[in-house]
Formats: C-alpha cells, sequence, structure tokens
C-alpha cells in the first residue's frame, strides 16, 4: 500500500487530548489532511486489518452458511463493488499512541463488534441502546463501570466527570499503565474507550461534577437516560441525587463492598426520598447541608454500616489512624463494572423496575458467611 508506506513521526503527547481524528478517504478534503499528517509525522505505526475485518462481517451476514476463503473473497469484492480497499472504511488517527488503525464504516463496526452479543441482547435491543446517553460521576469506581458499559455498547454517548488525576495508588484498581500517572482519569477512561470503539461519543468534565456544570452534564445536547453515581465527595452525592430527582432520572450506585449495588427510580418514583429515605433524619427544609460535625453521620448512613463486610467496618474505624481512607480491591470494582453494566441494560431496556439495594455477595456465596 504505497500511499501509507511510510515510517512516520514521534509525537510529544498531550494530556488532554483524548478524541481519536478520522479521516474518509472518499472525500477529497479527508485524503488531502491524511497525506499531510504522512507528511509531516515520521513515527506514526500503521494498523491495518481491513480485510479481516470484511472477512468477519461477510461471516456476520451469512451466519448460516459456512463459506470457503474463495467465497467469502468473491463476497468481499462485490461488497466493496469497485472502491479501492485502502479507501474503504474509514482510518483513525490516535494521537496519544502515534496510532492510525484502519476500520470498518461505523454501523458495519458496530455490527461486527456487537456481534457476539446476539442473542443475550437482540438486535432490537441493541438498536434501543443506541439512543440511550448514561453519565458516569467518580472515575475510580467508574472506570470499570465505563469500560464495560462501552465494550457492551449499552449506550451510544458516556458523560464521564471526575476532578482527580491517576496516582500511583490508585493502580490497585484503575486499569491503566504508570506511563499515564498525573494524567486526568477522565481523559484515561476516554482514550481507552476510544481505542475500544472510536464511534462511541465521549464527554468528559475533568474538573469534576459542579453545581456549575450540574446542568451541562445532565442535559446539554440531551438528557441523560440514566445517571451513575460512584464518587467520594458526600456534597456531590447529595446534589446530584437531587438534580436525577429533579429529572425524573434512574440512579444507580456501586459500592464495591459486598457487591452492594444500589437503585433509585426517580423515573418512575420522582417523589422518592434520595438514598431510600436513610438521610430522612438529617434534612431541613428538603435539602441536606454537610458539615464537619455531620459528615461521618452520613456516610455511614449511605453506606449502613451495620451491612457492611467486617473487614470495611474495621477500615472505616481505621481512617486516619493505620490507613488514609477506605479500601477499595480490584476484584470488587471490576465485579462492581459487571453488575452496574447488567442492571442499567436491563433499566434501559424497561427489564427492572424497582429501587433498592442487592447484593452479590462473594464471601457469602462461597463461604456462607
Amino acid at each position: 500500500m504505497a500511499f501509507f508506506d511510510k515510517t512516520l513521526y514521534h509525537f510529544k503527547q498531550s494530556e488532554t487530548i483524548y478524541q481519536p481524528v478520522f479521516f474518509n478517504l472518499q472525500k477529497s478534503i479527508d485524503k488531502q489532511e491524511l497525506k499531510k499528517l504522512l507528511e509531516q509525522e515520521k513515527n506514526l505505526c500503521i494498523h491495518d486489518e481491513i480485510y479481516s475485518q470484511l472477512e468477519e462481517l461477510i461471516k456476520c451476514k451469512n451466519p448460516s452458511v459456512k463459506l470457503s476463503k474463495e467465497e467469502v473473497k468473491s463476497f468481499i469484492e462485490a461488497h466493496l463493488n469497485g472502491t479501492e480497499l485502502d479507501n474503504y472504511g474509514v482510518w483513525v488517527y490516535y494521537p496519544w499512541s502515534n496510532k492510525l488503525v484502519h476500520l470498518l464504516n461505523k454501523d458495519e463496526f458496530i455490527e461486527v463488534r456487537t456481534n457476539r452479543n446476539r442473542n443475550k441482547i437482540t438486535r432490537e435491543e441493541q438498536a434501543e441502546l443506541q439512543s440511550k446517553i448514561i453519565g458516569v460521576v467518580g472515575l475510580s469506581v467508574g472506570q470499570s463501570i465505563a469500560l464495560t458499559l462501552a465494550m457492551e455498547r449499552t449506550c451510544s454517548e458516556l458523560r464521564l466527570a471526575d476532578f482527580d488525576t491517576a496516582e500511583l495508588s490508585n493502580l490497585n484498581r484503575i486499569r491503566t499503565g504508570v506511563h499515564n500517572l498525573g494524567i486526568s482519569k477522565t481523559v484515561l477512561a476516554a482514550r481507552e474507550i476510544a481505542e475500544i470503539d472510536p464511534f462511541l461519543k465521549v464527554k468528559i468534565y475533568p474538573e469534576g461534577l459542579t453545581n456549575q456544570n450540574l446542568d451541562d452534564f445532565f442535559l446539554e445536547d440531551g438528557k441523560l437516560d440514566l445517571f451513575i453515581e460512584v464518587c467520594d465527595s458526600l456534597e456531590i452525592k447529595i446534589d446530584s441525587r437531587m438534580k436525577a430527582r429533579e429529572l425524573k432520572l434512574p440512579v444507580v450506585m456501586d459500592t464495591n463492598d459486598r457487591g452492594m449495588l444500589d437503585i433509585e427510580r426517580f423515573d418512575l418514583e420522582p417523589e422518592r426520598n434520595i438514598f431510600h429515605g436513610y438521610l430522612d433524619h438529617l434534612m431541613v427544609n428538603n435539602g441536606i447541608t454537610v458539615t464537619p460535625a455531620n459528615r461521618t453521620e452520613i456516610l455511614m448512613s449511605i453506606l449502613s454500616f451495620d451491612k457492611l463486610s467486617e473487614r470495611m467496618q474495621f477500615s472505616m474505624a481505621q481512617i486516619g489512624k493505620s490507613i488514609n481512607t477506605w479500601p477499595q480491591l480490584a476484584s470488587s470494582v471490576v465485579l462492581g463494572g459487571a453488575i452496574t453494566t447488567d442492571i442499567c441494560r436491563r433499566i434501559l431496556l424497561n427489564e427492572h423496575k424497582d429501587s433498592g439495594r442487592y447484593y452479590v455477595d462473594l464471601d457469602y456465596i462461597f463461604n456462607n458467611k
């Protein structure tokens, strides 16, 4: 492929870039822009597996027929209909990793990438999910949730909010490498999602969720269909739920202890008390002000301290003594990503309608305790 037979450039990584760049070579302006990129950049890694993707596409479209290699080749030629292979689909440039990748067009890419979801997720259900927007606040636990949502393509858009950057102590549960220390957690999650599915829309809020951007997060360019809250800030936990209730949105929270999943169906019960009424005794004029005096009481009420695992109860009492903050394990966080994605899909497909707290408690399942 002479057009791309070049050694390309060393790219100085920007810590804020998270969106890939698309080139459709059937558009003259895109072809010119890509040629310019190839001429300027000398260390780019080009990855072209478009033919194997076309092979998969043909097999996905003909599941009842066992095609020979020659038959697949014939189908591909017919599918290309005279279009040169280099010009088919899109080229996607990932500036943070210096990679240029040749992919199918959006609809074909989604069809192939989600093909193994069938029929646990039907085509009709997948189409329904592609109209959904999900917001996630808190990217320590939320990274696993966001990545699982993206892999399963439970929505068409993700909005990610977290003010923090990756630190070494985060790497016990956040999937990233040491070369990414100091980079925004939202940027890291958005980049990984783009590398899984560049067609999935991701919008980030690296300043975190605040009272100033709350409306934008929930409403700008379309209202959220579901809100996932897994942040540490008590103020944001409370304020975001008040907003979700005002907008009649379902809220899901994972605590990564005893596999506890919390669901509040404000879409079906708009008058429902936040946190299932656990904070009602602290309400003043239908609101809660977090103070140094009541902070611990609010946290313990939200978590239902008496229902925490024994080790988490012990750990909560050790914060500021033998540990800095509450513990979080990768196994629990990844489990949370799985069960949160599963319940979000059920809610969005109208298969689950109840509020409540649910436990996927591995200690109980495996040790019966």
